[in-house]
Protein backbone atom coordinates (compact mmCIF):
# COMPACT_ATOMS: atom_id res chain seq x y z
CA UNK A 1 0.00 0.00 0.00
CA UNK A 2 0.84 3.15 -0.85
CA UNK A 3 2.18 5.59 1.95
CA UNK A 4 0.50 8.33 2.50
CA UNK A 5 2.20 12.00 2.11
CA UNK A 6 1.94 13.72 5.11
CA UNK A 7 -0.29 17.03 5.66
CA UNK A 8 1.00 20.19 7.31
CA UNK A 9 -0.33 23.93 7.35
CA UNK A 10 1.41 26.14 4.67
CA UNK A 11 4.06 28.20 7.04
CA UNK A 12 3.04 31.73 7.67
CA UNK A 13 4.42 35.06 7.70
CA UNK A 14 3.56 35.36 11.46
CA UNK A 15 3.74 32.03 12.75
CA UNK A 16 6.87 33.44 14.31
CA UNK A 17 6.51 37.08 15.71
CA UNK A 18 9.19 39.51 16.40
CA UNK A 19 8.40 39.23 19.98
CA UNK A 20 6.37 37.18 21.53
CA UNK A 21 5.64 38.67 24.70
CA UNK A 22 4.28 42.12 22.53
CA UNK A 23 0.92 42.60 23.80
CA UNK A 24 -2.24 43.97 22.40
CA UNK A 25 -1.86 47.24 25.26
CA UNK A 26 1.44 48.03 23.28
CA UNK A 27 -0.17 48.36 19.99
CA UNK A 28 -2.65 50.61 21.52
CA UNK A 29 -0.17 52.53 22.72
CA UNK A 30 2.19 52.61 19.71
CA UNK A 31 -0.91 53.38 17.61
CA UNK A 32 -1.46 56.48 19.81
CA UNK A 33 1.87 58.41 19.29
CA UNK A 34 2.35 60.47 15.72
CA UNK A 35 2.96 59.71 13.33
CA UNK A 36 1.55 56.02 13.81
CA UNK A 37 -1.92 58.18 14.89
CA UNK A 38 -2.26 60.10 11.47
CA UNK A 39 -2.36 56.14 10.04
CA UNK A 40 -5.28 55.28 8.41
CA UNK A 41 -6.22 51.76 9.09
CA UNK A 42 -8.40 51.59 6.25
CA UNK A 43 -6.25 51.64 3.44
CA UNK A 44 -4.90 48.47 5.14
CA UNK A 45 -6.58 44.73 3.83
CA UNK A 46 -8.29 42.35 5.87
CA UNK A 47 -5.24 39.90 5.34
CA UNK A 48 -2.85 42.74 6.05
CA UNK A 49 -4.26 45.27 9.21
CA UNK A 50 -2.49 47.70 10.52
CA UNK A 51 -2.70 46.58 14.26
CA UNK A 52 -1.51 43.00 13.06
CA UNK A 53 1.39 44.39 11.77
CA UNK A 54 2.52 46.35 14.46
CA UNK A 55 1.41 43.56 16.93
CA UNK A 56 3.89 40.82 14.83
CA UNK A 57 6.63 43.00 13.17
CA UNK A 58 7.49 45.31 16.51
CA UNK A 59 8.75 45.13 20.06
CA UNK A 60 9.42 47.37 22.51
CA UNK A 61 13.36 47.79 23.48
CA UNK A 62 14.77 49.45 26.48
CA UNK A 63 17.59 50.33 26.47
CA UNK A 64 20.07 52.24 29.40
CA UNK A 65 22.58 54.88 29.02
CA UNK A 66 25.67 54.29 27.36
CA UNK A 67 23.97 51.01 25.30
CA UNK A 68 24.79 50.12 22.07
CA UNK A 69 21.97 50.26 19.69
CA UNK A 70 22.91 50.14 15.96
CA UNK A 71 26.84 50.36 15.15
CA UNK A 72 28.41 51.99 12.13
CA UNK A 73 29.49 49.17 9.79
CA UNK A 74 26.43 46.23 10.78
CA UNK A 75 23.88 45.48 8.45
CA UNK A 76 20.59 45.39 9.89
CA UNK A 77 17.09 44.23 8.94
CA UNK A 78 14.86 46.75 11.38
CA UNK A 79 14.79 50.15 12.63
CA UNK A 80 14.19 52.19 15.08
CA UNK A 81 11.66 55.02 16.65
CA UNK A 82 12.29 56.45 19.88
CA UNK A 83 9.17 56.44 22.23
CA UNK A 84 10.72 57.80 25.03
CA UNK A 85 14.08 59.39 25.85
CA UNK A 86 16.97 60.38 23.94
CA UNK A 87 19.89 58.99 21.87
CA UNK A 88 23.20 60.31 20.40
CA UNK A 89 24.40 59.53 16.92
CA UNK A 90 28.22 59.64 16.61
CA UNK A 91 29.02 61.57 13.96
CA UNK A 92 32.99 60.52 13.40
CA UNK A 93 33.51 57.05 13.43
CA UNK A 94 34.39 55.10 17.34
CA UNK A 95 37.63 53.07 18.13
CA UNK A 96 36.21 49.74 17.06
CA UNK A 97 37.12 48.41 20.72
CA UNK A 98 34.83 50.54 22.32
CA UNK A 99 31.57 48.77 19.81
CA UNK A 100 32.27 44.71 20.54
CA UNK A 101 35.03 44.63 17.66
CA UNK A 102 38.44 43.72 17.13
CA UNK A 103 41.49 46.32 16.84
CA UNK A 104 42.79 45.55 13.01
CA UNK A 105 46.17 44.83 13.19
CA UNK A 106 49.12 42.73 11.09
CA UNK A 107 51.60 40.61 12.41
CA UNK A 108 55.39 41.14 11.36
CA UNK A 109 57.63 38.40 9.69
CA UNK A 110 59.44 37.11 12.67
CA UNK A 111 55.77 36.41 14.36
CA UNK A 112 54.37 34.87 11.49
CA UNK A 113 57.37 32.55 11.32
CA UNK A 114 57.63 31.90 14.87
CA UNK A 115 53.64 31.05 14.48
CA UNK A 116 55.35 27.77 13.25
CA UNK A 117 56.60 26.86 16.69
CA UNK A 118 54.21 28.94 19.27
CA UNK A 119 50.87 27.90 18.31
CA UNK A 120 48.92 25.59 20.95
CA UNK A 121 48.66 21.97 20.22
CA UNK A 122 45.43 22.25 22.50
CA UNK A 123 42.18 21.92 19.81
CA UNK A 124 40.26 25.62 19.82
CA UNK A 125 42.56 26.71 22.87
CA UNK A 126 41.61 30.01 24.59
CA UNK A 127 43.26 32.26 26.75
CA UNK A 128 40.39 32.22 29.47
CA UNK A 129 41.84 35.38 31.47
CA UNK A 130 41.51 37.28 28.47
CA UNK A 131 37.89 37.09 28.58
CA UNK A 132 37.92 38.81 31.76
CA UNK A 133 39.93 41.69 31.33
CA UNK A 134 40.60 42.59 27.96
CA UNK A 135 40.47 46.82 28.20
CA UNK A 136 38.10 47.60 25.25
CA UNK A 137 36.39 50.25 26.94
CA UNK A 138 32.76 48.58 26.50
CA UNK A 139 31.44 46.05 28.18
CA UNK A 140 28.23 43.61 27.60
CA UNK A 141 25.22 43.11 29.58
CA UNK A 142 22.06 40.84 29.19
CA UNK A 143 22.25 36.99 27.84
CA UNK A 144 21.45 35.42 24.03
CA UNK A 145 19.12 37.52 22.06
CA UNK A 146 19.10 40.29 24.84
CA UNK A 147 22.99 40.66 24.95
CA UNK A 148 24.02 44.53 24.84
CA UNK A 149 27.30 46.12 24.28
CA UNK A 150 27.63 49.31 26.47
CA UNK A 151 29.58 51.93 26.78
CA UNK A 152 31.53 52.48 30.17
CA UNK A 153 32.39 55.75 30.19
CA UNK A 154 29.66 57.81 28.79
CA UNK A 155 30.89 61.46 29.55
CA UNK A 156 34.51 60.78 27.46
CA UNK A 157 32.68 59.22 24.85
CA UNK A 158 30.73 62.45 24.50
CA UNK A 159 33.58 64.84 25.17
CA UNK A 160 36.16 62.86 22.75
CA UNK A 161 33.99 62.60 19.89
CA UNK A 162 31.39 64.86 18.20
CA UNK A 163 27.98 63.40 18.53
CA UNK A 164 24.23 64.62 17.94
CA UNK A 165 20.70 64.34 19.86
CA UNK A 166 17.97 62.43 18.04
CA UNK A 167 14.71 62.93 20.42
CA UNK A 168 11.42 61.30 21.33
CA UNK A 169 9.15 60.90 18.10
CA UNK A 170 12.03 60.27 15.42
CA UNK A 171 12.73 57.30 13.69
CA UNK A 172 16.26 56.20 12.93
CA UNK A 173 17.86 53.20 11.23
CA UNK A 174 15.59 53.22 8.04
CA UNK A 175 17.50 53.60 5.25
CA UNK A 176 20.25 50.45 6.02
CA UNK A 177 17.33 48.74 6.81
CA UNK A 178 15.22 49.19 3.70
CA UNK A 179 18.48 49.29 1.60
CA UNK A 180 20.29 46.83 3.00
CA UNK A 181 23.43 48.93 3.43
CA UNK A 182 25.79 49.20 6.05
CA UNK A 183 24.39 51.55 9.00
CA UNK A 184 26.16 54.78 8.47
CA UNK A 185 26.57 55.62 12.19
CA UNK A 186 26.82 54.42 15.45
CA UNK A 187 23.62 55.34 18.00
CA UNK A 188 23.63 54.65 22.19
CA UNK A 189 21.53 55.67 24.63
CA UNK A 190 21.94 58.97 26.14
CA UNK A 191 18.82 58.64 28.81
CA UNK A 192 16.80 55.66 29.85
CA UNK A 193 15.25 54.95 26.14
CA UNK A 194 11.70 53.07 25.30
CA UNK A 195 12.64 52.06 21.28
CA UNK A 196 9.60 50.93 19.02
CA UNK A 197 11.98 48.46 16.96
CA UNK A 198 10.40 47.43 13.68
CA UNK A 199 11.09 44.74 10.76
CA UNK A 200 11.76 45.58 7.50
CA UNK A 201 8.86 43.47 6.20
CA UNK A 202 6.30 45.58 8.88
CA UNK A 203 7.64 48.95 7.98
CA UNK A 204 7.59 48.28 4.13
CA UNK A 205 3.67 47.34 4.61
CA UNK A 206 2.98 50.41 6.16
CA UNK A 207 5.36 52.78 4.22
CA UNK A 208 3.34 51.16 1.38
CA UNK A 209 0.21 52.40 2.55
CA UNK A 210 0.74 56.04 4.38
CA UNK A 211 2.04 58.49 2.37
CA UNK A 212 3.21 60.63 5.27
CA UNK A 213 5.80 57.80 6.44
CA UNK A 214 6.63 56.93 2.58
CA UNK A 215 7.22 60.87 2.00
CA UNK A 216 9.21 61.27 5.10
CA UNK A 217 11.72 58.35 5.01
CA UNK A 218 12.18 59.09 1.08
CA UNK A 219 13.02 62.45 1.49
CA UNK A 220 15.28 61.31 4.57
CA UNK A 221 17.44 59.23 2.05
CA UNK A 222 17.66 62.05 -0.79
CA UNK A 223 18.67 64.67 1.70
CA UNK A 224 21.01 62.19 3.44
CA UNK A 225 22.41 59.57 0.54
CA UNK A 226 21.27 59.46 -2.69
CA UNK A 227 23.27 62.57 -4.34
CA UNK A 228 26.10 60.65 -2.72
CA UNK A 229 25.33 57.79 -4.71
CA UNK A 230 24.51 59.41 -7.92
CA UNK A 231 28.10 61.10 -7.71
CA UNK A 232 29.92 57.74 -6.78
CA UNK A 233 28.30 56.88 -11.17
CA UNK A 234 29.84 58.17 -13.57
CA UNK A 235 26.68 59.09 -15.86
CA UNK A 236 25.96 61.60 -13.13
CA UNK A 237 29.33 63.18 -11.63
CA UNK A 238 29.58 66.03 -13.69
CA UNK A 239 26.67 67.61 -13.22
CA UNK A 240 25.97 70.84 -10.95
CA UNK A 241 24.26 70.99 -7.68
CA UNK A 242 21.15 72.27 -9.08
CA UNK A 243 21.16 69.30 -11.63
CA UNK A 244 21.61 66.81 -9.00
CA UNK A 245 18.62 68.20 -6.92
CA UNK A 246 16.28 67.46 -9.86
CA UNK A 247 17.55 64.50 -10.56
CA UNK A 248 17.08 62.96 -6.95
CA UNK A 249 13.57 64.54 -7.15
CA UNK A 250 13.01 62.39 -10.41
CA UNK A 251 13.98 58.96 -8.81
CA UNK A 252 11.99 56.62 -7.66
CA UNK A 253 12.99 53.85 -5.13
CA UNK A 254 11.52 49.89 -5.94
CA UNK A 255 12.49 46.68 -3.94
CA UNK A 256 11.89 43.09 -5.51
CA UNK A 257 12.42 39.85 -3.62
CA UNK A 258 12.62 38.63 -0.11
CA UNK A 259 14.54 40.86 2.30
CA UNK A 260 15.58 37.56 4.19
CA UNK A 261 16.37 35.79 0.98
CA UNK A 262 18.41 33.21 2.71
CA UNK A 263 16.17 31.30 4.20
CA UNK A 264 14.11 30.50 1.36
CA UNK A 265 17.06 30.06 -0.45
CA UNK A 266 18.16 27.33 1.68
CA UNK A 267 15.17 25.35 0.26
CA UNK A 268 15.75 26.40 -3.20
CA UNK A 269 18.24 23.93 -4.89
CA UNK A 270 15.77 21.05 -4.38
CA UNK A 271 13.87 22.49 -6.69
CA UNK A 272 13.90 22.37 -10.79
CA UNK A 273 15.33 24.98 -12.21
CA UNK A 274 12.42 26.16 -14.18
CA UNK A 275 10.02 26.73 -10.51
CA UNK A 276 13.40 28.29 -9.21
CA UNK A 277 13.36 30.72 -11.90
CA UNK A 278 9.65 31.36 -11.19
CA UNK A 279 10.44 31.95 -7.68
CA UNK A 280 12.78 35.83 -9.10
CA UNK A 281 10.45 38.89 -9.37
CA UNK A 282 11.21 40.46 -12.94
CA UNK A 283 12.21 43.50 -12.71
CA UNK A 284 12.65 44.35 -16.61
CA UNK A 285 11.33 42.06 -19.28
CA UNK A 286 12.71 40.88 -22.45
CA UNK A 287 10.67 42.31 -24.85
CA UNK A 288 9.12 45.44 -22.52
CA UNK A 289 9.57 48.70 -23.07
CA UNK A 290 11.76 51.01 -20.51
CA UNK A 291 10.46 54.03 -18.53
CA UNK A 292 14.11 54.63 -17.57
CA UNK A 293 17.54 53.46 -16.37
CA UNK A 294 17.93 51.21 -13.78
CA UNK A 295 20.48 50.81 -11.01
CA UNK A 296 20.72 48.44 -8.59
CA UNK A 297 21.17 49.84 -5.54
CA UNK A 298 21.87 46.69 -2.99
CA UNK A 299 21.28 42.93 -3.87
CA UNK A 300 22.09 40.81 -6.95
CA UNK A 301 20.04 40.65 -10.66
CA UNK A 302 20.10 37.83 -12.95
CA UNK A 303 20.03 39.10 -16.48
CA UNK A 304 18.87 35.49 -19.01
CA UNK A 305 17.43 35.32 -22.39
CA UNK A 306 14.70 33.54 -23.86
CA UNK A 307 16.41 30.19 -25.11
CA UNK A 308 13.59 27.92 -26.72
CA UNK A 309 11.36 27.06 -24.54
CA UNK A 310 12.80 28.92 -21.41
CA UNK A 311 15.39 31.47 -20.30
CA UNK A 312 19.30 31.16 -20.63
CA UNK A 313 21.30 32.82 -17.91
CA UNK A 314 24.11 35.57 -19.37
CA UNK A 315 25.03 37.50 -16.89
CA UNK A 316 24.70 38.94 -13.51
CA UNK A 317 24.60 42.86 -12.15
CA UNK A 318 25.31 43.71 -8.52
CA UNK A 319 25.68 46.85 -6.45
CA UNK A 320 26.56 50.04 -8.48
CA UNK A 321 25.99 48.57 -11.31
CA UNK A 322 23.05 49.35 -14.50
CA UNK A 323 20.65 48.34 -16.72
CA UNK A 324 18.95 49.60 -19.60
CA UNK A 325 20.97 52.03 -21.29
CA UNK A 326 21.80 50.27 -24.49
CA UNK A 327 18.52 50.28 -25.04
CA UNK A 328 17.39 54.29 -23.83
CA UNK A 329 20.30 54.88 -26.28
CA UNK A 330 19.27 53.17 -28.92
CA UNK A 331 15.73 54.42 -29.11
CA UNK A 332 17.48 58.29 -28.14
CA UNK A 333 19.34 58.44 -31.43
CA UNK A 334 16.47 56.56 -33.53
CA UNK A 335 13.44 58.56 -32.35
CA UNK A 336 11.41 55.34 -31.94
CA UNK A 337 10.80 53.07 -28.54
CA UNK A 338 13.34 50.23 -28.28
CA UNK A 339 12.43 46.95 -26.02
CA UNK A 340 14.70 45.65 -23.69
CA UNK A 341 16.78 43.13 -25.16
CA UNK A 342 17.23 41.01 -21.95
CA UNK A 343 15.16 40.13 -18.70
CA UNK A 344 16.48 40.63 -15.60
CA UNK A 345 15.16 39.28 -12.10
CA UNK A 346 15.49 39.96 -8.22
CA UNK A 347 18.38 36.71 -7.16
CA UNK A 348 16.51 37.13 -3.63
CA UNK A 349 16.69 40.38 -3.06
CA UNK A 350 17.45 43.58 -4.81
CA UNK A 351 16.26 47.26 -4.21
CA UNK A 352 16.71 49.29 -7.22
CA UNK A 353 16.67 53.47 -8.10
CA UNK A 354 15.07 54.25 -11.24
CA UNK A 355 15.75 56.93 -13.35
CA UNK A 356 13.40 58.40 -15.72
CA UNK A 357 13.88 57.92 -19.43
CA UNK A 358 13.26 62.01 -19.79
CA UNK A 359 16.58 62.25 -17.04
CA UNK A 360 18.84 60.33 -18.99
CA UNK A 361 18.08 61.97 -22.16
CA UNK A 362 18.36 65.28 -21.04
CA UNK A 363 21.12 64.91 -18.76
CA UNK A 364 23.21 62.05 -20.49
CA UNK A 365 22.59 61.22 -24.12
CA UNK A 366 21.90 64.98 -25.23
CA UNK A 367 25.70 65.66 -24.02
CA UNK A 368 27.13 62.40 -25.71
CA UNK A 369 28.41 62.19 -29.06
CA UNK A 370 25.31 61.71 -32.11
CA UNK A 371 26.99 58.21 -32.70
CA UNK A 372 24.83 55.20 -31.44
CA UNK A 373 27.38 52.97 -29.67
CA UNK A 374 27.72 49.37 -31.27
CA UNK A 375 28.05 46.18 -29.54
CA UNK A 376 31.93 46.33 -28.93
CA UNK A 377 31.51 50.39 -28.26
CA UNK A 378 29.20 50.43 -25.39
CA UNK A 379 29.08 53.73 -22.92
CA UNK A 380 31.34 53.29 -20.48
CA UNK A 381 27.84 53.95 -18.12
CA UNK A 382 26.89 50.86 -19.20
CA UNK A 383 27.20 47.99 -16.04
CA UNK A 384 26.72 45.31 -18.48
CA UNK A 385 29.95 46.33 -20.66
CA UNK A 386 32.06 43.52 -19.12
CA UNK A 387 30.09 40.73 -20.07
CA UNK A 388 29.08 43.01 -23.42
CA UNK A 389 32.38 44.46 -24.87
CA UNK A 390 33.76 41.17 -25.54
CA UNK A 391 31.78 37.46 -25.67
CA UNK A 392 31.44 35.88 -21.69
CA UNK A 393 33.70 33.05 -21.59
CA UNK A 394 32.56 31.60 -18.83
CA UNK A 395 30.74 28.29 -19.90
CA UNK A 396 27.05 28.55 -19.78
CA UNK A 397 26.45 25.59 -17.23
CA UNK A 398 29.26 26.94 -15.10
CA UNK A 399 27.45 30.34 -14.92
CA UNK A 400 24.10 29.28 -14.32
CA UNK A 401 26.11 27.11 -11.33
CA UNK A 402 27.76 30.33 -9.89
CA UNK A 403 23.91 32.17 -9.95
CA UNK A 404 21.80 29.51 -8.70
CA UNK A 405 23.89 28.74 -5.79
CA UNK A 406 24.34 32.48 -5.26
CA UNK A 407 28.20 32.01 -5.05
CA UNK A 408 28.15 35.66 -6.90
CA UNK A 409 27.77 37.40 -3.51
CA UNK A 410 31.64 36.39 -2.76
CA UNK A 411 33.81 39.00 -2.37
CA UNK A 412 36.89 36.08 -2.03
CA UNK A 413 34.93 32.93 -3.48
CA UNK A 414 37.49 29.89 -2.67
CA UNK A 415 37.32 28.01 -6.07
CA UNK A 416 39.21 25.05 -6.10
CA UNK A 417 40.74 23.20 -10.10
CA UNK A 418 40.64 20.14 -9.16
CA UNK A 419 42.35 19.12 -12.53
CA UNK A 420 45.48 20.13 -10.66
CA UNK A 421 44.72 19.67 -6.81
CA UNK A 422 46.28 16.49 -5.50
CA UNK A 423 44.40 16.19 -2.09
CA UNK A 424 48.10 17.32 -0.54
CA UNK A 425 46.42 19.64 2.36
CA UNK A 426 49.09 21.97 2.19
CA UNK A 427 46.36 24.86 2.16
CA UNK A 428 44.58 23.13 5.34
CA UNK A 429 47.97 23.42 7.17
CA UNK A 430 48.85 26.40 6.22
CA UNK A 431 45.36 27.92 7.34
CA UNK A 432 45.95 26.01 10.90
CA UNK A 433 49.21 27.37 11.16
CA UNK A 434 47.99 31.34 10.72
CA UNK A 435 45.01 30.23 13.26
CA UNK A 436 46.84 28.47 16.06
CA UNK A 437 46.35 25.17 15.17
CA UNK A 438 42.95 25.53 14.04
CA UNK A 439 42.05 25.37 10.04
CA UNK A 440 39.18 27.81 9.22
CA UNK A 441 37.92 26.30 6.21
CA UNK A 442 37.27 22.70 4.92
CA UNK A 443 38.38 21.51 1.84
CA UNK A 444 34.90 19.73 0.44
CA UNK A 445 31.67 21.73 -1.03
CA UNK A 446 29.86 21.95 -3.93
CA UNK A 447 31.23 21.20 -7.59
CA UNK A 448 30.52 21.84 -10.96
CA UNK A 449 32.76 19.87 -13.49
CA UNK A 450 36.07 19.67 -12.24
CA UNK A 451 36.03 23.02 -10.42
CA UNK A 452 35.21 23.12 -6.75
CA UNK A 453 33.70 26.11 -4.41
CA UNK A 454 35.11 25.14 -0.38
CA UNK A 455 33.24 25.58 2.48
CA UNK A 456 35.49 29.11 3.34
CA UNK A 457 33.92 32.26 4.23
CA UNK A 458 32.92 34.19 1.31
CA UNK A 459 33.28 37.71 2.38
CA UNK A 460 30.44 38.48 1.05
CA UNK A 461 29.22 41.71 -0.44
CA UNK A 462 25.89 40.70 0.93
CA UNK A 463 26.83 39.29 4.53
CA UNK A 464 23.24 38.88 5.99
CA UNK A 465 25.73 36.39 8.74
CA UNK A 466 25.80 40.03 10.08
CA UNK A 467 22.53 40.68 10.06
CA UNK A 468 21.18 40.60 14.42
CA UNK A 469 24.76 39.84 15.89
CA UNK A 470 23.49 41.24 19.65
CA UNK A 471 27.15 42.09 20.44
CA UNK A 472 28.54 43.38 16.60
CA UNK A 473 31.44 40.48 17.20
CA UNK A 474 31.08 39.15 13.32
CA UNK A 475 31.57 42.75 11.89
CA UNK A 476 33.26 43.68 8.45
CA UNK A 477 37.65 44.55 9.23
CA UNK A 478 38.05 48.42 8.80
CA UNK A 479 41.09 48.19 6.84
CA UNK A 480 40.43 45.67 3.99
CA UNK A 481 36.59 44.75 4.55
CA UNK A 482 36.66 41.49 5.69
CA UNK A 483 34.38 39.70 7.46
CA UNK A 484 35.35 38.87 10.65
CA UNK A 485 34.91 37.77 14.42
CA UNK A 486 35.45 38.71 17.60
CA UNK A 487 36.50 35.98 20.07
CA UNK A 488 36.09 37.98 22.77
CA UNK A 489 32.69 39.33 22.54
CA UNK A 490 31.22 36.41 20.74
CA UNK A 491 28.44 34.92 22.94
CA UNK A 492 27.71 31.85 21.02
CA UNK A 493 24.26 32.23 20.60
CA UNK A 494 24.82 30.53 16.75
CA UNK A 495 22.51 33.33 14.95
CA UNK A 496 25.44 34.26 12.34
CA UNK A 497 26.25 30.76 11.64
CA UNK A 498 22.14 29.86 10.93
CA UNK A 499 22.63 32.94 9.21
CA UNK A 500 24.90 31.71 6.69
CA UNK A 501 23.40 30.50 3.03
CA UNK A 502 26.80 28.36 2.39
CA UNK A 503 27.44 27.11 5.96
CA UNK A 504 30.05 28.57 5.90
CA UNK A 505 29.88 29.54 10.13
CA UNK A 506 31.30 26.75 12.84
CA UNK A 507 29.95 26.58 16.24
CA UNK A 508 32.75 25.24 17.99
CA UNK A 509 33.13 24.03 22.01
CA UNK A 510 36.93 26.10 23.14
CA UNK A 511 39.19 24.60 25.80
CA UNK A 512 41.56 25.51 28.11
CA UNK A 513 45.44 25.53 28.42
CA UNK A 514 44.90 21.30 29.79
CA UNK A 515 42.48 20.46 27.17
CA UNK A 516 39.76 20.45 29.07
CA UNK A 517 36.34 22.49 27.83
CA UNK A 518 35.51 25.90 29.12
CA UNK A 519 32.13 25.78 30.94
CA UNK A 520 29.54 28.62 31.63
CA UNK A 521 29.07 29.03 35.36
CA UNK A 522 25.54 28.82 35.24
CA UNK A 523 24.77 25.80 32.96
CA UNK A 524 27.66 24.13 33.18
CA UNK A 525 27.58 23.40 29.39
CA UNK A 526 30.46 23.96 26.82
CA UNK A 527 31.06 27.77 26.06
CA UNK A 528 30.80 27.83 22.23
CA UNK A 529 32.36 30.39 19.65
CA UNK A 530 31.57 30.81 16.09
CA UNK A 531 34.31 30.43 13.89
CA UNK A 532 34.82 30.85 9.93
CA UNK A 533 37.61 32.16 7.44
CA UNK A 534 38.92 35.49 8.01
CA UNK A 535 41.08 35.76 5.10
CA UNK A 536 44.65 35.60 7.89
CA UNK A 537 44.16 39.74 7.97
CA UNK A 538 46.77 39.42 10.68
CA UNK A 539 49.27 37.71 8.60
CA UNK A 540 51.30 39.70 6.03
CA UNK A 541 50.66 39.11 2.08
CA UNK A 542 47.88 37.02 0.08
CA UNK A 543 45.83 34.47 2.34
CA UNK A 544 48.16 31.48 3.45
CA UNK A 545 45.99 29.02 1.77
CA UNK A 546 46.55 30.44 -1.83
CA UNK A 547 50.14 31.11 -1.22
CA UNK A 548 50.80 27.30 0.05
CA UNK A 549 49.18 25.43 -3.03
CA UNK A 550 52.07 24.23 -4.75
CA UNK A 551 50.11 23.49 -7.85
CA UNK A 552 48.50 26.99 -8.03
CA UNK A 553 45.19 25.00 -7.99
CA UNK A 554 43.01 27.06 -5.67
CA UNK A 555 42.63 30.95 -6.01
CA UNK A 556 40.26 33.91 -3.87
CA UNK A 557 38.61 35.42 -6.01
CA UNK A 558 35.65 38.10 -6.38
CA UNK A 559 32.88 37.17 -8.18
CA UNK A 560 31.63 40.54 -9.24
CA UNK A 561 35.78 40.67 -10.81
CA UNK A 562 34.17 38.55 -14.23
CA UNK A 563 37.36 38.87 -15.92
CA UNK A 564 39.44 37.84 -13.18
CA UNK A 565 36.94 34.02 -13.10
CA UNK A 566 37.04 34.00 -16.63
CA UNK A 567 40.91 34.02 -16.41
CA UNK A 568 40.92 31.56 -14.07
CA UNK A 569 38.30 29.14 -15.73
CA UNK A 570 40.09 29.46 -18.78
CA UNK A 571 43.67 28.85 -18.08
Amino acid sequence: MAQRSAVISRPQRWDTPFDPDMAEADVDRVLSIEPFSQIDPERFPTALPLHKLILNDCRIVRARPGDIIVREGDYGSSLFFIMAGTVRVAIDSMPARMLGRREPARKGLLRTIAQLWTNHRTTEYRDVQGYVAHGSGAAQRGEGEQARIFLQDVPTVLDEHRTATISEGSFFGELAALARIPRTATVFAETDCELLEMRWQGFRDIRRRSEAIRDHVDQLYRERSLKSQLLATDMFRDLSEAELDEVADQITFETFGEFDWYGSFKRLPAQDPARRLAHEPIIAEQGHYPDGLILIRAGFARVSCKYGDGERTISYLGRGQSYGFEELAEAFQRDRAVPFKRTIRALGYVDILRVPTVIVEKYILSRRSSKVPSKTERSPHDADRRWDQSPARIETGMLEFLVENRFINGASTMLIDLNRCTGCDDCVRACAEAHDGNPRFIRHGKQFDHYLVANACMHCADPVCMIGCPTGAIHRDLQGGEVVINDLTCIGCATCANSCPYHNIRMVEIRDETGDFVLDEHSQTPILKATKCDLSVDQPGDPPCQRACPHDALVRLDMMDTRAVERFLNR
